[in-house]
């Protein structure tokens, strides 16, 4: 039974071009983040810069809705194929600046903004794509394999980059993180494109100012859409950077352990994250979104304060698994009650909203690095662990109705 839960979604032949795509992209993605952020911490020698990097990465933040309304106008995977080849020639320039010698931190940091705003967006395309290609009673199991390829790809790619970075330096693993862009853009153009919405004949012409305003009304007067996405934006906040953009400062800084040793910091996360993601596409229909997001952000906060007060790497890894388990099993019933609440009408543009909450990370990161200069690593994210446990539980007890009660639509299965 639990085998079958999980190939399930491989039964539906856009999937099986899906999976292959995000999981290639995905491992891109990662092999880039720790490469180039262990770049800038070495060249620079600064937190500030690699924070400022980090930041930059989510740049794009803000154009999330606008990319939602474009994928629910002209399809998600026409718009997926157009930034992920975008990807790819930002990969291939990278590359080519290493090859020649030429590479420096501002080159890195260009190439960041432009990167950043595209690539917040990708992950709410994903989401919105498997909604709209896959039968809505398989939904929750085909997130949690979905969110698999995130997992999988901070895994090996955490390891292998870090590996290969270490062994044959910059160039060579920008020209195979260049490849992996590529090859996603390739498995996406195998992704079966979605029906097109009817539009009824008396309809108004469409307008992206309206489209937007109707995404955004929707989510504001929909109390459990409304819940998900300050979670949402609080999460990212105070809790990604602890595990993204912070982890290069801990390994060089806290642990003494090097790019190999961050490499298997980023991955114990993931595993744990992995571990998440299975329970939830094996589960499936048992659980209850709403109160899983919440009970779920509790503990991860729980595990992220453990997390920054050790001082060693061995204890630190140990957690830092907890803290991935935590972590899948808030976000991906969030991101499940999201999909369900919006409807096929809205379901792009409410991603779109939903990506706009990543926006609390470069916020986070910026206020951290200029934080841990004054109060130091420890105090900083302790409080921010602090601040996110107690506003998780002002969310939960302000949309109670909504979160809480069986028969609630954020608990529908």
């Amino acid at each position: 039974m639990f085998r079958f839960a999980m190939l399930a979604p491989f039964q539906v032949r856009s999937f099986r071009f899906q999976f292959p795509a995000d999981l290639a992209t995905s491992w891109a993605i990662e092999m880039e983040n720790l490469v180039l952020g262990w770049y800038i911490l070495v060249e620079t020698g600064s937190v500030l810069a690699l924070t400022l990097y980090w930041a930059l990465l989510y740049l794009g933040t803000l154009l999330a809705p606008m990319f939602g309304m474009l994928g629910d106008r002209i399809g998600q995977r026409t718009v997926l194929c157009a930034m992920r080849a975008a990807y790819a020639s930002l990969g291939i320039a990278v590359a080519t600046l290493a090859f020649a010698g030429v590479l420096r931190p501002y080159h890195v940091f260009i190439i960041a903004a432009l990167s950043g705003l595209i690539r917040p967006s990708d992950q709410g395309m994903r989401s919105a794509l498997v909604a709209a290609t896959m039968p809505g009673d398989r939904l929750m199991a085909t997130m949690g394999v979905s969110r698999t390829t995130s997992d999988l790809a901070r895994i090996v790619g955490a390891l292998s980059g870090a590996g290969l970075f270490a062994v044959f330096g910059l160039a060579p693993v920008y020209l195979a993180i260049a490849g992996f862009y590529a090859t996603g853009f390739l498995f996406t153009l195998g992704v079966s494109r979605p029906p097109a919405r009817p539009v009824s004949a008396g309809a108004a012409r469409p307008s992206p100012g309206r489209d937007l305003r109707e995404g955004l009304v929707h989510v504001w007067d929909t109390p459990c859409l409304l819940a998900g996405m300050w979670l949402a934006f609080l999460v990212n906040l105070t809790a990604f950077p602890l595990t993204s953009g912070l982890l290069p400062y801990v390994a060089k800084e806290i642990y003494g352990i090097g790019q190999t040793g961050l490499g298997t910091l980023v991955a114990c996360f993931s595993f744990g994250s992995l571990m998440g993601s299975i329970t939830v596409s094996i589960a499936g229909r048992a659980l209850r979104p709403g109160r899983m997001m919440i009970l779920f952000a509790l503990g991860w906060y729980a595990a992220l304060l453990v997390f920054v007060n050790l001082e060693s790497p061995i204890s630190g890894r140990m957690v830092l698994v907890i803290a991935g388990i935590t972590q899948a099993l808030s976000l991906v019933p969030m991101n499940v009650m999201l999909l369900h609440s919006a409807g096929e009408r809205f379901r792009g543009r409410v991603m779109g909203v939903r990506m706009l909450a990543i926006y609390g990370v470069p916020i986070g990161l910026l206020t951290a690095g200029v934080l841990i200069e004054r109060l130091g690593f420890a105090a900083t994210t302790s409080l921010y662990c602090l601040v996110g446990a107690v506003l998780t539980l002002v969310i939960a007890l302000r949309w109670r109705s909504a979160l809480w009660p069986l028969d609630a639509p954020a608990n529908n299965r």
